[in-house]
Protein backbone atom coordinates (compact mmCIF):
# COMPACT_ATOMS: atom_id res chain seq x y z
CA UNK A 1 0.00 0.00 0.00
CA UNK A 2 1.24 3.48 -0.84
CA UNK A 3 0.17 6.83 0.54
CA UNK A 4 1.14 9.48 -2.04
CA UNK A 5 0.68 12.40 0.36
CA UNK A 6 -0.16 13.06 4.00
CA UNK A 7 -3.28 15.19 4.29
CA UNK A 8 -4.86 16.77 7.37
CA UNK A 9 -8.52 15.74 7.00
CA UNK A 10 -8.51 12.87 4.53
CA UNK A 11 -6.42 9.75 3.97
CA UNK A 12 -5.52 8.54 0.47
CA UNK A 13 -4.23 4.97 0.14
CA UNK A 14 -3.44 3.14 -3.10
CA UNK A 15 -3.19 -0.64 -3.35
CA UNK A 16 -3.79 -3.20 -6.13
CA UNK A 17 -5.09 -0.59 -8.56
CA UNK A 18 -7.62 0.79 -6.06
CA UNK A 19 -7.38 4.20 -4.39
CA UNK A 20 -9.28 4.54 -1.12
CA UNK A 21 -10.08 8.10 -0.08
CA UNK A 22 -11.18 8.19 3.57
CA UNK A 23 -12.76 11.28 5.10
CA UNK A 24 -10.87 11.55 8.38
CA UNK A 25 -12.04 13.89 11.10
CA UNK A 26 -12.62 11.24 13.79
CA UNK A 27 -13.57 13.71 16.53
CA UNK A 28 -16.12 15.52 14.34
CA UNK A 29 -17.98 12.73 12.53
CA UNK A 30 -15.92 13.57 9.43
CA UNK A 31 -17.73 16.91 9.08
CA UNK A 32 -16.87 18.90 5.97
CA UNK A 33 -14.57 21.93 6.09
CA UNK A 34 -12.75 24.14 3.63
CA UNK A 35 -9.61 22.13 4.26
CA UNK A 36 -11.40 18.89 3.42
CA UNK A 37 -12.73 20.47 0.23
CA UNK A 38 -9.26 21.43 -0.99
CA UNK A 39 -7.80 18.06 -0.01
CA UNK A 40 -10.51 16.05 -1.78
CA UNK A 41 -9.98 18.04 -4.97
CA UNK A 42 -6.23 17.44 -4.76
CA UNK A 43 -6.77 13.73 -4.10
CA UNK A 44 -8.77 13.37 -7.31
CA UNK A 45 -6.03 15.24 -9.18
CA UNK A 46 -3.61 12.61 -7.83
CA UNK A 47 -5.77 9.61 -8.76
CA UNK A 48 -6.41 10.93 -12.26
CA UNK A 49 -2.68 11.39 -12.86
CA UNK A 50 -1.66 7.98 -11.46
CA UNK A 51 -1.99 5.24 -14.09
CA UNK A 52 -1.75 2.58 -11.37
CA UNK A 53 -5.15 3.72 -10.08
CA UNK A 54 -8.01 2.02 -11.88
CA UNK A 55 -10.87 2.75 -9.42
CA UNK A 56 -11.46 5.15 -6.52
CA UNK A 57 -13.43 4.24 -3.38
CA UNK A 58 -14.63 7.07 -1.10
CA UNK A 59 -15.59 6.24 2.47
CA UNK A 60 -15.61 7.75 5.96
CA UNK A 61 -13.54 6.94 9.02
CA UNK A 62 -15.17 4.91 11.77
CA UNK A 63 -18.61 3.40 12.22
CA UNK A 64 -20.73 6.45 13.07
CA UNK A 65 -20.45 8.71 10.06
CA UNK A 66 -19.52 8.91 6.42
CA UNK A 67 -19.74 12.70 6.67
CA UNK A 68 -22.07 14.50 9.07
CA UNK A 69 -22.38 17.48 6.73
CA UNK A 70 -20.88 20.91 7.23
CA UNK A 71 -19.00 21.53 10.44
CA UNK A 72 -21.53 23.53 12.51
CA UNK A 73 -19.11 24.48 15.27
CA UNK A 74 -19.17 28.14 14.19
CA UNK A 75 -22.83 28.35 15.18
CA UNK A 76 -24.86 31.09 13.50
CA UNK A 77 -21.91 32.01 11.27
CA UNK A 78 -21.54 28.47 9.89
CA UNK A 79 -22.65 29.31 6.35
CA UNK A 80 -21.42 32.92 6.31
CA UNK A 81 -17.94 32.21 5.02
CA UNK A 82 -16.97 35.87 4.65
CA UNK A 83 -17.72 36.34 8.35
CA UNK A 84 -15.39 33.42 9.05
CA UNK A 85 -12.50 34.69 6.92
CA UNK A 86 -10.18 34.75 9.93
CA UNK A 87 -10.54 30.97 10.29
CA UNK A 88 -9.53 30.31 6.69
CA UNK A 89 -13.05 29.44 5.58
CA UNK A 90 -13.26 32.37 3.17
CA UNK A 91 -11.35 30.16 0.76
CA UNK A 92 -14.21 27.69 0.78
CA UNK A 93 -16.04 29.83 -1.76
CA UNK A 94 -14.52 31.07 -4.96
CA UNK A 95 -15.55 34.03 -7.09
CA UNK A 96 -15.11 33.26 -10.78
CA UNK A 97 -17.87 34.64 -12.98
CA UNK A 98 -20.27 33.69 -10.18
CA UNK A 99 -19.88 32.70 -6.54
CA UNK A 100 -19.11 28.96 -6.26
CA UNK A 101 -19.88 26.92 -3.17
CA UNK A 102 -17.31 24.52 -1.76
CA UNK A 103 -19.50 21.45 -2.06
CA UNK A 104 -20.04 22.15 -5.74
CA UNK A 105 -16.33 22.47 -6.32
CA UNK A 106 -15.91 18.96 -4.89
CA UNK A 107 -18.80 17.37 -6.79
CA UNK A 108 -17.73 18.90 -10.08
CA UNK A 109 -14.20 17.59 -9.53
CA UNK A 110 -15.59 14.11 -8.89
CA UNK A 111 -17.78 14.51 -11.99
CA UNK A 112 -14.63 15.15 -14.05
CA UNK A 113 -12.82 12.07 -12.69
CA UNK A 114 -11.23 9.81 -15.29
CA UNK A 115 -11.49 6.82 -12.96
CA UNK A 116 -14.70 5.08 -11.81
CA UNK A 117 -15.77 6.22 -8.33
CA UNK A 118 -17.51 4.00 -5.75
CA UNK A 119 -19.02 5.44 -2.59
CA UNK A 120 -18.84 3.13 0.45
CA UNK A 121 -21.25 4.85 2.81
CA UNK A 122 -20.40 3.62 6.29
CA UNK A 123 -22.64 5.81 8.47
CA UNK A 124 -24.48 9.12 8.73
CA UNK A 125 -24.39 11.16 5.52
CA UNK A 126 -26.28 14.43 5.64
CA UNK A 127 -25.98 17.77 3.87
CA UNK A 128 -22.76 17.86 1.88
CA UNK A 129 -22.17 14.35 3.26
CA UNK A 130 -24.88 13.10 0.90
CA UNK A 131 -24.61 15.60 -1.97
CA UNK A 132 -20.90 14.83 -2.45
CA UNK A 133 -21.95 11.23 -3.18
CA UNK A 134 -24.17 12.13 -6.12
CA UNK A 135 -21.46 12.27 -8.83
CA UNK A 136 -20.02 8.97 -7.62
CA UNK A 137 -20.87 6.19 -10.05
CA UNK A 138 -22.03 3.53 -7.59
CA UNK A 139 -23.02 3.98 -3.95
CA UNK A 140 -23.02 1.03 -1.53
CA UNK A 141 -24.44 1.66 1.95
CA UNK A 142 -23.97 -0.10 5.25
CA UNK A 143 -27.09 -1.05 7.17
CA UNK A 144 -26.48 1.69 9.71
CA UNK A 145 -26.04 4.46 7.13
CA UNK A 146 -28.44 7.41 7.32
CA UNK A 147 -29.04 10.05 4.68
CA UNK A 148 -30.52 13.53 4.79
CA UNK A 149 -30.90 16.46 2.41
CA UNK A 150 -31.40 18.72 5.42
CA UNK A 151 -30.70 22.11 3.82
CA UNK A 152 -34.20 23.57 4.03
CA UNK A 153 -34.26 22.70 7.72
CA UNK A 154 -31.15 24.86 8.15
CA UNK A 155 -32.60 27.84 6.29
CA UNK A 156 -30.39 27.38 3.24
CA UNK A 157 -30.89 25.30 0.09
CA UNK A 158 -29.50 22.19 -1.63
CA UNK A 159 -25.99 22.81 -2.93
CA UNK A 160 -23.07 21.02 -4.57
CA UNK A 161 -24.91 20.95 -7.91
CA UNK A 162 -27.41 18.54 -6.33
CA UNK A 163 -30.31 20.18 -8.17
CA UNK A 164 -28.72 18.73 -11.32
CA UNK A 165 -27.52 15.39 -9.98
CA UNK A 166 -30.27 14.27 -7.61
CA UNK A 167 -33.31 14.34 -9.93
CA UNK A 168 -31.31 12.52 -12.58
CA UNK A 169 -30.42 9.77 -10.11
CA UNK A 170 -33.73 9.25 -8.31
CA UNK A 171 -36.35 11.20 -10.29
CA UNK A 172 -37.84 14.62 -9.60
CA UNK A 173 -40.61 13.41 -7.27
CA UNK A 174 -38.29 11.54 -4.90
CA UNK A 175 -35.68 14.31 -5.05
CA UNK A 176 -38.20 16.96 -4.04
CA UNK A 177 -39.74 14.89 -1.25
CA UNK A 178 -36.35 14.36 0.37
CA UNK A 179 -35.37 18.02 -0.04
CA UNK A 180 -38.73 19.52 0.98
CA UNK A 181 -38.97 17.46 4.17
CA UNK A 182 -35.28 17.57 5.03
CA UNK A 183 -35.81 14.33 6.93
CA UNK A 184 -33.04 11.90 7.76
CA UNK A 185 -33.89 8.48 6.33
CA UNK A 186 -32.41 4.98 6.66
CA UNK A 187 -30.38 2.99 4.17
CA UNK A 188 -33.46 0.93 3.27
CA UNK A 189 -35.23 4.06 2.00
CA UNK A 190 -32.11 5.14 0.12
CA UNK A 191 -32.15 1.74 -1.59
CA UNK A 192 -35.84 1.80 -2.49
CA UNK A 193 -35.51 5.38 -3.72
CA UNK A 194 -32.58 4.54 -5.99
CA UNK A 195 -29.93 6.55 -4.17
CA UNK A 196 -27.78 3.48 -3.41
CA UNK A 197 -27.33 0.24 -5.34
CA UNK A 198 -27.23 -2.11 -2.36
CA UNK A 199 -27.19 -2.26 1.43
CA UNK A 200 -24.79 -4.57 3.29
CA UNK A 201 -23.73 -5.14 6.90
CA UNK A 202 -21.17 -2.61 8.07
CA UNK A 203 -18.61 -5.36 8.62
CA UNK A 204 -18.89 -6.32 4.94
CA UNK A 205 -18.99 -2.82 3.43
CA UNK A 206 -15.36 -2.37 2.39
CA UNK A 207 -15.05 -6.01 1.35
CA UNK A 208 -18.02 -5.59 -1.02
CA UNK A 209 -16.77 -2.23 -2.30
CA UNK A 210 -13.26 -3.54 -2.90
CA UNK A 211 -14.55 -6.67 -4.64
CA UNK A 212 -16.52 -4.51 -7.06
CA UNK A 213 -13.56 -2.19 -7.57
CA UNK A 214 -11.27 -5.15 -8.22
CA UNK A 215 -13.72 -6.63 -10.74
CA UNK A 216 -13.50 -3.34 -12.66
CA UNK A 217 -9.74 -2.96 -12.25
CA UNK A 218 -8.88 -6.52 -13.29
CA UNK A 219 -11.13 -6.94 -16.31
CA UNK A 220 -11.69 -3.66 -18.11
CA UNK A 221 -9.56 -1.17 -20.02
CA UNK A 222 -8.82 2.05 -18.10
CA UNK A 223 -9.18 4.31 -21.15
CA UNK A 224 -12.48 2.63 -22.02
CA UNK A 225 -13.68 3.29 -18.49
CA UNK A 226 -12.59 6.92 -18.62
CA UNK A 227 -14.49 7.41 -21.87
CA UNK A 228 -17.54 5.49 -20.68
CA UNK A 229 -17.72 7.48 -17.47
CA UNK A 230 -17.71 10.83 -19.24
CA UNK A 231 -20.02 9.65 -22.02
CA UNK A 232 -22.66 8.37 -19.60
CA UNK A 233 -22.64 11.34 -17.25
CA UNK A 234 -22.49 14.04 -19.90
CA UNK A 235 -25.21 12.48 -22.02
CA UNK A 236 -27.64 12.91 -19.11
CA UNK A 237 -27.96 16.49 -20.31
CA UNK A 238 -28.08 15.76 -24.04
CA UNK A 239 -31.12 17.01 -25.96
CA UNK A 240 -31.12 14.25 -28.60
CA UNK A 241 -29.59 10.76 -28.99
CA UNK A 242 -27.70 12.07 -32.02
CA UNK A 243 -25.32 13.75 -29.56
CA UNK A 244 -24.47 10.34 -28.11
CA UNK A 245 -24.25 8.79 -31.58
CA UNK A 246 -21.67 11.33 -32.73
CA UNK A 247 -19.45 10.82 -29.70
CA UNK A 248 -19.69 7.05 -29.37
CA UNK A 249 -19.08 6.66 -33.10
CA UNK A 250 -15.87 8.65 -32.80
CA UNK A 251 -14.91 6.69 -29.70
CA UNK A 252 -15.50 3.21 -31.13
CA UNK A 253 -13.63 4.13 -34.32
CA UNK A 254 -10.67 5.48 -32.35
CA UNK A 255 -10.56 2.72 -29.73
CA UNK A 256 -10.98 -0.03 -32.32
CA UNK A 257 -7.51 0.70 -33.70
CA UNK A 258 -5.72 0.57 -30.35
CA UNK A 259 -3.73 -2.24 -28.73
CA UNK A 260 -6.44 -2.33 -26.06
CA UNK A 261 -9.04 -3.51 -28.58
CA UNK A 262 -6.67 -6.19 -29.87
CA UNK A 263 -5.95 -7.32 -26.30
CA UNK A 264 -9.64 -7.38 -25.42
CA UNK A 265 -10.44 -9.72 -28.29
CA UNK A 266 -7.38 -11.96 -27.99
CA UNK A 267 -7.62 -12.36 -24.19
CA UNK A 268 -11.23 -13.46 -24.68
CA UNK A 269 -10.34 -15.95 -27.42
CA UNK A 270 -7.35 -17.26 -25.48
CA UNK A 271 -9.38 -17.47 -22.25
CA UNK A 272 -6.90 -15.46 -20.16
CA UNK A 273 -6.85 -12.34 -18.02
CA UNK A 274 -6.47 -9.20 -20.16
CA UNK A 275 -3.54 -6.83 -19.77
CA UNK A 276 -4.51 -3.53 -21.34
CA UNK A 277 -1.44 -1.51 -22.37
CA UNK A 278 -2.94 1.92 -23.13
CA UNK A 279 -2.70 4.42 -20.27
CA UNK A 280 -5.16 7.15 -19.35
CA UNK A 281 -2.30 9.64 -18.88
CA UNK A 282 -1.28 9.57 -22.54
CA UNK A 283 -3.75 7.32 -24.36
CA UNK A 284 -7.02 9.21 -24.45
CA UNK A 285 -8.31 9.64 -28.01
CA UNK A 286 -7.50 12.85 -29.83
CA UNK A 287 -11.05 14.18 -29.70
CA UNK A 288 -11.14 14.02 -25.87
CA UNK A 289 -12.48 16.15 -24.22
CA UNK A 290 -15.07 16.39 -26.98
CA UNK A 291 -17.24 18.90 -25.11
CA UNK A 292 -14.54 21.51 -25.79
CA UNK A 293 -14.31 20.68 -29.51
CA UNK A 294 -16.52 22.73 -31.88
CA UNK A 295 -16.76 19.90 -34.41
CA UNK A 296 -18.70 17.85 -31.87
CA UNK A 297 -21.45 20.41 -31.45
CA UNK A 298 -24.62 18.80 -32.73
CA UNK A 299 -26.80 21.05 -34.91
CA UNK A 300 -30.45 20.14 -34.86
CA UNK A 301 -30.97 20.19 -38.63
CA UNK A 302 -28.25 17.58 -39.31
Amino acid sequence: MTRPKEFKEIILDIEDGIATLTLHRPDNMNAFTGTMMHEMIEAFDITDADDSVKVVIVTGHGERAFCAGADLSAGAKTFDYDARASTGEKGRTEQVDIQRDGGGRVTLRIFESLKPVIGAINGAAVGIGVTMQLPMDIRIASENARFGFVFNKRGINPEAASSWFLPRLVGIQQALEWCYTGRVFPASEALSGGLVSRVVPLADLMTVARALAKEIADNTAPVSNALTRQMMWRMLGASHPMEAHIVDSAAIYSRGKTPDAKEGVMSFLEKRQPVYPVKVSDGMPGFFPWWDEPEFEWIGNK
